[in-house]
């Protein structure tokens, strides 16, 4: 058995945006024995999570569930739909957008990238109506596919996707929709068949609670028909045979059983927490966060209110800290692990996770650890960003109603 050598009193405090902290509920119910997958139990339990997993993604098109990290699931997104050299609008909202424009090329396609150049583009949505504006200049249909990110993890923004599609249809364009939305799913509202995406990726590891290793494609009659026609090399990825033996419950190959033993219990404490409740607590966890870097005289990465993640608050370094060295004192001295800056934001950012089973007091030691931190490493607070948490939340419980900003 490894040892490690870091073993301080009291639990680890695990708040960066994914992997999210893994509930006892569900890691009891992983421990459960391993079942025969060809067997009825299995195909039972086949069918229960198929048809839970839908009502998050609120669709009533097929999920494929795949055993696979995210990753997985944006090339399976990728391959089952296009082909080599297809011409796919991509907009630039951060690192993951990055990381799938590269899978793109590296897939033989040729992305076109949409955003603001530097550090701003990372600091904002999608603008919908530039997509517009090119898929309107695209009189001949090249383009086959337009992709976003729903919840950028790296920044902290999430997008407004019903605008997308309206973006589309308005410039009267029958590319593909193909949303990710790996952390923003059961965190944050989403909407698969009423926004009209096409396909839809997510994972296990944010808001679903699970650890990683199960992800998602969530698939339109649109995009299946594409599927059909699509040339670029599949096999593992491909939708057909998975859905088709899905209908009994069961995989072409073998599933990852008792990482889906969890997500049926996901499933459970989701749905009976209810999905609109469980927006609402990751938007009144994330309005304290961001009352705290307010008060900490800090900046917000998200530079747009509007786009705001309830996922994650990306918290911006002054000039001449280095965020990764006030990551390591907080590490070292509160055990408590924050998200690293990403891709051009290295070393300018911490990012606080407060998704998945986070509550009240939870963002109240998470925040009472980054506030001791930043003072040992010698960041100059305007005021207390806990109590200004504190008065936050106080004031949602009192008025449940009134959108605390």
């Amino acid at each position: 058995m490894l040892k490690l050598d870091f073993h301080p009193a009291g639990r680890h405090f695990l708040q960066i945006p994914g992997p999210s902290p893994v509930p006892d509920r569900i890691l009891r119910a992983m421990s459960f024995p391993t079942i025969d997958h060809r067997g009825p139990e299995f195909g039972a339990l086949g069918l229960q999570v198929l048809d839970g997993i839908k009502k998050i993604f609120k669709t009533e098109q097929p999920v494929v569930i795949y055993p696979a990290s995210g990753t997985g699931a944006w090339e399976a997104a990728l391959t089952n739909v296009l082909s080599a050299g297809d011409h796919v609008l991509m907009y630039e909202t951060g690192h993951f957008a990055t990381l799938w424009k590269k899978m793109a090329e590296a897939l033989g396609l040729q992305p076109e990238f949409l955003g603001e150049p530097g550090i701003e583009g990372w600091r904002r949505g999608v603008q919908a109506d530039r997509i517009e504006e090119r898929l309107r200049r695209d009189s001949a249909h090249q383009i086959k596919a337009v992709c976003v990110v729903h919840n950028e993890t790296s920044t902290g923004v999430t997008s407004n996707i019903a605008a997308v599609r309206q973006a589309i249809d308005a410039a009267g364009h029958p590319a593909l929709l193909l949303v990710d939305t790996i952390s923003g799913l059961a965190s944050a509202d989403y909407r698969h068949d009423e926004w009209g995406v096409d396909v839809t990726v997510s994972g296990s590891q944010k808001g679903l609670m699970l650890p990683p290793g199960i992800s998602f494609n969530a698939v339109s009659k649109k995009a299946l028909a594409a599927s059909k026609q699509a040339t670029l090399p599949k096999a593992f990825w491909a939708w057909g045979e998975i859905i088709e033996m899905n209908a009994t419950g069961y995989w072409p190959y073998t599933p990852s059983t008792n990482l889906l033993y969890g997500l049926s219990e996901a499933l459970d404490m989701i749905l009976g927490e209810g999905l609109d409740n469980v927006f609402a607590r990751h938007e009144r966890l994330a309005s304290a966060c961001r009352a705290a870097v307010n008060a900490w005289g800090l900046e917000i990465q998200c530079a747009d209110p509007s786009v705001y993640s309830p996922v994650l608050t990306g918290v911006m370094m002054p000039s001449g800290f280095d965020a990764d060295t006030i990551r390591k004192t907080i590490y070292e001295n509160f055990n408590m692990s924050l998200g690293t800056g990403l891709g051009k934001m290295k070393g300018g950012m911490f990012r606080i996770g407060h998704l998945g089973e986070a509550n009240e007091l939870t963002l109240m030691a998470t925040l009472a650890g980054c506030e001791m931190g930043l003072k040992l490493a010698d960041v100059a607070l305007a005021d207390s960003g806990v109590v200004a948490a504190m008065a936050n939340l106080t004031e949602q419980k009192k008025n449940p109603v009134l959108k605390v900003a």
